[in-house]
């Protein structure tokens, strides 16, 4: 699995963006902040042990301080998140996107998205997936690895409909790897909206600070 890198002097500055869900549900995705910690603490107390387990692969109960600190202070290159609230409730999190770039292979990074259950099946794993992927982009990242239990025929099958690469990585355990390039997604109801919003995160609204 993928560690966070320390921060480096270069990051990505993305500005938030508003849209709905499938079943019209208001929604803003933002990249998350460092004080973002009770947020997430807030929505992992809202994932069903499944849910917990599908993400970490692992039965945890609660984040621990060392955890919140890695999941909310990052670099913004090699590692990037964006959170998902309600438009109406924006302090309340219904998902998280993540990228982490792996050391040993720099055009390549570890992907994980988490939707809280009540949230799930209306298109926002999708929706974080593409904004995740336009992020990458820009950082120099061409492959997005997922490492997915046997188990989780919900992200397999979104996974699928991307055109990705699958091995068994360990027991039991998905390594799934899609391309980054548009141009090698299938022309499948994901595939599309996957390129339509990276297409409008590598527009103007994005750019390099130093």
């Amino acid at each position: 699995m993928a560690t966070p890198r320390s921060p480096r002097r270069s990051t990505l500055a993305i500005e938030e963006i508003r849209t709905h869900l499938r079943d019209g549900t208001a929604v803003i995705v933002r990249p998350i902040r460092p004080d973002d910690k009770a947020l997430l603490r807030d929505g992992f107390s809202r994932l069903s042990d499944e849910s917990r387990i599908r993400r970490f692969m692992a039965p945890i109960r609660e984040l621990s301080d060392a955890q919140l600190r890695s999941l909310t202070e990052i670099d913004y290159v090699d590692h990037f998140a964006w959170v998902a609230l309600l438009a109406d409730r924006p302090t309340f999190g219904i998902g998280v996107g993540r990228y982490i770039r792996l050391d040993a292979e720099p055009g390549v990074a570890e992907v994980a998205i988490t939707v809280v259950d009540e949230y799930q099946g209306r298109g926002l794993g999708t929706l974080l997936l593409g904004i995740l992927a336009g992020t990458a982009r820009i950082a120099g990242i061409s492959k997005f690895r997922a490492f997915v239990l046997e188990e989780n025929q919900t992200m397999r099958t979104l996974m699928d409909s991307l055109g990705v690469e699958s091995r068994h990585d360990a027991p039991g355990v998905l390594a799934m790897d899609v391309p980054l390039d548009p141009e090698r997604l299938p022309d499948s109801p994901a595939g599309r909206t996957w390129k339509a919003v990276a297409a409008e995160i590598l527009s103007a609204k994005t750019r390099i600070e130093l």
